[in-house]
């Protein structure tokens, strides 16, 4: 058997036979990309163009570019309005944390616009950090020409980080640039159906998409790190598909928001509901108007409880009372416990048609059903005291 040292010199002498490994191809021949020179230094930028008839899912990406921005900003309460849908700059970063802070940079910046009858990704690479004067010196003329930008959490991530970035790097960032983030209407619109927000659901759920063999976005930063060290860009493949398909969603979802705020006769229960909440700020009589074509398009459960509390709180303070009241007669019956609908009806039989009988029918009723069910103690002993206190008023009319 041989020795450690002879087993050591068999392994140096397979090493010293072993060729050397062949260096990496650039990354713009891996990537499909061209170096591009800034006048702060030269970056790497991946183009790809496609007609407005391109369909994402279900939605043409020429939908977008139809939306009635003005409206849209109003229900996104965005704080400067985008005004021209065809100068909008749809931006979307990958990073080498999700934490953000002055320690995170945004080694890919992915950017789409219309560039004459074609939308065009384009994604800003650093090859290396020290690339970052190069990158953000190619994203000001996009930013001092577009009408405004669309994210997906920008406020949250994307345009802190880059803000961050700027001002590291002693540059203006534009802060009155217009900005529509999709998360905020999404996040009313689609909770009520959808499990989360994420943009990977929505495009499941909303635009019609399903992500084949996407890169979690959790190892992202790893594979960028793993590239510094090796200078091997194909890993990297996946990251760009991935940002360009973010990219391409919010197209197709500013698309849905679009014709769903133009009409919304194609719609079903669930996004009229939702459609409702987007438009209750803003313009209630929209909102109600959705509100009821939820609950006559047949919306069951939870979502139209909710729809009818929150129709017949509205319908109250318009008072038109036999509306509000039928609301919550409906509201009444459903499973389980929920005070509002009953001590809603003690209130309207007790104090609008004097029917002291009646409200202390209502109140005993939800009384007991309380006691029957989990419910704080706070709301039998309110119900009891109103219950009392109906007594005690009728008592003295005998």
């Amino acid at each position: 058997m041989p020795s450690l040292d002879e087993l050591r010199s068999v392994i140096r002498r397979i090493e010293t036979r072993r060729p050397p490994r062949p260096p990496a191809s650039p990354a713009h021949e891996v990537l499909g990309g061209e170096l591009v020179e800034t006048g702060s230094g030269t970056l790497l930028v991946v183009r790809r163009a496609y007609p407005l008839t391109y369909t994402h899912g279900r939605h043409p990406l020429a939908s977008a570019f139809a939306a009635p921005l003005d409206l849209l900003s109003a229900v996104a309460r965005a704080e400067t309005p985008a005004r021209d849908p065809r100068g909008l700059l749809f931006l979307d970063t990958e990073t080498t944390g999700l934490a953000g802070g002055t320690g995170t940079y945004a080694f890919l910046v992915g950017v789409g616009r219309l560039d004459g009858d074609r939308f065009v990704v384009a994604q800003y690479f650093m090859r290396d950090l020290d690339e970052e004067p190069a990158l953000l010196a190619a994203l000001v003329p996009l930013l001092e020409r577009a009408t405004g930008v669309v994210t997906f959490n920008g406020s949250g991530f994307d345009l802190p980080l880059l803000e961050t970035r700027f001002v590291l790097a002693r540059r203006r960032w534009p802060a009155l640039l217009p900005h529509l983030d999709l998360l905020r209407p999404a996040r009313r619109v689609f909770t009520a159906r959808c499990a989360d927000c994420r943009l990977t659901t929505l495009e499941r759920e909303v635009i019609g998409l399903e992500r084949l063999d996407d890169v979690p976005r959790a190892s992202i930063p790893a594979l960028y790190f793993d590239f510094l060290r090796s200078r091997r860009a194909a890993p990297l493949a996946p990251v760009f598909d991935h940002n360009r398909h973010d990219i391409l969603s919010l197209v197709a979802l500013l698309g849905w928001f679009g014709r769903a705020l133009a009409a919304h006769d194609h719609l079903g229960a669930e996004d009229l509901a939702g459609l409702g909440r987007l438009w209750e700020p803003v313009d209630l009589e929209q909102a109600l108007a959705c509100y009821r074509a939820a609950l006559a398009a047949d919306l069951a459960g939870s979502a139209a409880h909710g729809v009818r509390l929150r129709l017949a709180r509205w319908e109250k303070r318009a008072a038109r009372w036999e509306a509000a009241r039928a609301l919550w007669e409906v509201a009444r019956q459903r499973a389980g416990f929920d005070r509002e609908p009953w001590e809603e009806l003690a209130k309207l039989h007790e104090h609008r048609a004097r029917d002291l009988a009646a409200a202390r029918g209502v109140t005993g009723e939800a009384l007991a059903l309380a006691r029957g069910a989990a419910v704080p103690e706070r709301v039998i002993a309110a119900l009891e005291h109103r219950l009392a206190r109906l007594e005690r008023r009728l008592a003295r009319r005998v």
